[in-house]
């Protein structure tokens, strides 16, 4: 499957080398090798969400819409449709509910249309669970795939751990995979300079590093969607490391404190949009009570953080962790466990104002920066009434 159109530092196209080494696996494998590319789809439906996101001074997650839109979607339905596949099978550390044998029965299950197609998905309903190495665990990327994908899809990997795996592929004579490094990090930009890369899309829009302690200017900066929450902003002529707290979207201000664990980026309240769940939509308990104790995460391999979901008429929910968590991110997404399940997920619209902000009266109607995501207001009353 090709998604992007590039070539890197040294004029090599990297999803050229991949293709080479499926097909090589292949040959190995013994098995017929198809090649798609989704290039316009993925500029469509990825890399233009990627840039209205960071537009709106958000940081999104491209890899949680590709599974979305390409890889559960495009791709899936080729597999099914054009090859006649029975399934898909993908190398993601995850789990379902569902054994592979159940999974290459659905193929000859009969779905009802129209009136009773909701109530034959209920009684059907396929579960998202973690993977057997919890460390490298992938439902995270996994939370906003559909039910009919995850139906017809097994997962090899679940139960193993990613060491047993790279024995097995050396006993079948795979080593050419296994030299390769860990794809880390947004494919299309690769190793480039992200600032640059941005740029090439967006106008810059110069703006000011300001302290959050002092409201002092230390510095200019050529936009403020370039930063996320919690990165640190090199800040020209200034040796010790300062850490982006709050964006301004209406000035175009970047506020900034001293210390990596500075009170100031530490938050325990968001509100997501629309939220996909993947079994219940929504969970009983959350219709039933309004509200419901979880995990959540907004990284991958980030520890689980306990909280609990409010519902809201529009299908949103307000998040409220049981600690205030560091950099809480909008455009990030909201990501849910109960046990080992994978519940589904919310992308990140909004935050509540840190424990910090709210003490110096930054929090006051208003007083929050616009833009930035965060939720203006006067402390407790803008909390979800419980």
């Amino acid at each position: 499957m090709k998604n992007w159109d590039s070539l890197d530092e040294h004029g090599v196209c990297t999803a050229d080398k991949d293709c080479e080494d499926a097909y090589r696996v292949c040959q190995i494998l013994d098995i017929p090798f198809h090649q798609v590319s989704y290039v316009k789809e993925y500029w469509n439906d990825v890399f233009t969400d990627f840039l209205n996101e960071y537009e709106k001074g958000r940081t999104p997650n491209p890899d949680i819409i590709c599974n979305k839109h390409i890889k559960f979607s495009c791709f899936f339905h080729y597999a099914l449709d054009n090859l006649g596949a029975d399934a898909v099978a993908t190398g993601h550390y995850a789990r379902t509910s569902l054994e592979d044998e159940e999974v290459f029965q659905q193929k000859h299950i009969k779905r009802p249309e129209g009136l009773f197609r909701n109530r034959f998905e209920i009684r059907n309903v396929v579960k998202l669970l973690q993977a057997a190495d919890s460390f490298k665990d992938q439902t995270f990327f996994l939370s906003q795939v559909s039910q009919d994908a995850l139906r017809r899809t097994i997962f090899p990997l679940g139960g193993l751990t990613k060491d047993f795996v790279k024995k097995i592929a050396a006993e079948n004579r795979l080593h050419h995979v296994l030299q390769k490094k860990e794809s880390m990090g947004i494919c299309f930009v690769g190793k480039r300079n992200f600032e640059h890369f941005i740029l090439q899309y967006l106008q810059p829009q110069p703006g000011k590093f300001i302290s959050i302690e002092d409201n002092k200017v230390l510095g200019t900066h050529k936009g403020w969607f370039l930063y996320t929450l919690g990165q640190r902003a090199k800040i020209s002529g200034l040796r010790e490391p300062w850490f982006v707290v709050e964006k301004d979207g209406t000035k175009g201000d970047v506020f900034v404190a001293p210390r990596t664990d500075h009170p100031a980026l530490y938050r325990d309240l968001l509100r997501t949009n629309r939220v996909h769940w993947i079994a219940e939509e929504p969970p009983s308990a959350l219709v039933r009570d309004k509200m419901m104790e979880c995990h959540f995460r907004f990284f991958h391999q980030m520890a689980l953080v306990p909280c609990v979901l409010t519902l809201n008429q529009d299908g949103t929910v307000w998040l409220t962790a049981v600690r205030a968590v560091r950099a809480l991110t909008p455009g990030q997404f909201a990501v849910f466990y109960k046990g080992d399940e994978c519940l589904g997920s919310g992308k990140i619209l909004r935050v509540g104002p840190s424990a910090y902000t709210l003490q110096k009266g930054q929090g006051k109607a208003g007083g929050a920066p616009e833009g930035s995501g965060s939720i203006p207001g006067d402390g407790p009353s803008l909390r979800p009434s419980l």
